[in-house]
This record gives structure tokens, C-alpha cells and sequence, in this order.
């Protein structure tokens, strides 16, 4: 009989989590539906989404106006996400029909656009939103230069660039998916 410690069945609990996170994404539905499993979007459909600017370790960013901040994904091709299935899963799109601009967003920058599933996502400087499910707290920046789902993911600064500094609360830069 194998004798555990509890810092040992401790160490198996926080490495559960991940490897199920690492296998729900690998290999997923690039099709435009959602699985049954897939958390709501951030916002929901009809709601308003309020873009907001918060202050992080990396500078100011965008966030959606409840402290989450806000990526955008290298391998969209201008307002057209190629986010969906898993990707979608793991990284959420920001959809309003109705989004508000609150302190620090620039509002001629604020748009939307029509995703193959019929959802309206938010635009930035033409840059589709997305929050990160690996953000678990307001602020948090967990997402920052994460590559995923074939490009790299970064916060959006309120001059609508990606923001391109490490986050200093993740191991960003690596790839996790």
C-alpha cells in the first residue's frame, strides 16, 4: 500500500486542474457551435459591454469594464475572429450588439462584427475582444503572449495596439495549448 502525505495528495490536486484544462483544448471542434461544457460568454447576448482602461504590471490595457482584461488574437485576419470551438472555449470573445466606452477607451475605436456563429463580438481598433479563462481575478493578465490555438495572444492597449511586455503574474510567453 502506497502511504501519501497530505503535501503530496496536495501537489495531485493543483496538477489536476491543469492537465484537464491542457485536454479540453487539444484536438477541439473548429466548427462554429459551442459545446455543452463551453462557460457563457463574459457578457451576455444583448447586454451591453463597457470597455474600460485599468492599470496592470503592464501598463494601462483595455478591460470589459468589470476588471477582466481584454486580448486580442494575432491569427484573426482584420474584424474576422478565427476563434471558435475550444479556442472560443478557453479565450471568450467579448459579444455585445451594444458595447459602451467608459473612462480611458477611445469610443472611434469601438466596433463590432459578426462571428460565424451569428454572435456580434467587440472590436478594438478593428481587433476582435476576448477575455481569458486563466484570468481569475480582475486584473489579472494571465493570457499575456500566450501562444495558443496557432498565434499569440496580448492585451490591448487603449491605443488599440497589442501590448507586447510580460505579464508579471504568468509564465507568459510559453505555449500551453
Amino acid at each position: 500500500m502506497i502511504s501519501r502525505t497530505p503535501l503530496t495528495l496536495l501537489a495531485s490536486a493543483a496538477v489536476i486542474p491543469l492537465t484537464a484544462l491542457a485536454l479540453a483544448s487539444c484536438g477541439g471542434d473548429n466548427g462554429n457551435s459551442a459545446t455543452a461544457s463551453s462557460p457563457p460568454p463574459k457578457t451576455a447576448s444583448g447586454k451591453s459591454a463597457t470597455l474600460g482602461v485599468e492599470s496592470t504590471s503592464l501598463g494601462k490595457i483595455l478591460d470589459d469594464g468589470q476588471g477582466n482584461t481584454l486580448y486580442l488574437f494575432q491569427a484573426d485576419s482584420g474584424t474576422k475572429s478565427n476563434c471558435s470551438g475550444a479556442c472560443a472555449t478557453n479565450w471568450p470573445p467579448l459579444t455585445s450588439a451594444n458595447p459602451t466606452v467608459g473612462k480611458g477607451a477611445n469610443a472611434s475605436m469601438v466596433g463590432t462584427t459578426k462571428r460565424s456563429d451569428g454572435k456580434t463580438q467587440v472590436t478594438y481598433n478593428g481587433h476582435p475582444l476576448y477575455t481569458f479563462q486563466g484570468d481569475s481575478n480582475p486584473g489579472d493578465t494571465s493570457g499575456q503572449g500566450v501562444n495558443a490555438f496557432g498565434g499569440l495572444w496580448y492585451a490591448v492597449s487603449p491605443s488599440g495596439q497589442q501590448v507586447t511586455g510580460s505579464a508579471s503574474n504568468s509564465s507568459g510567453g510559453g505555449s500551453i495549448y
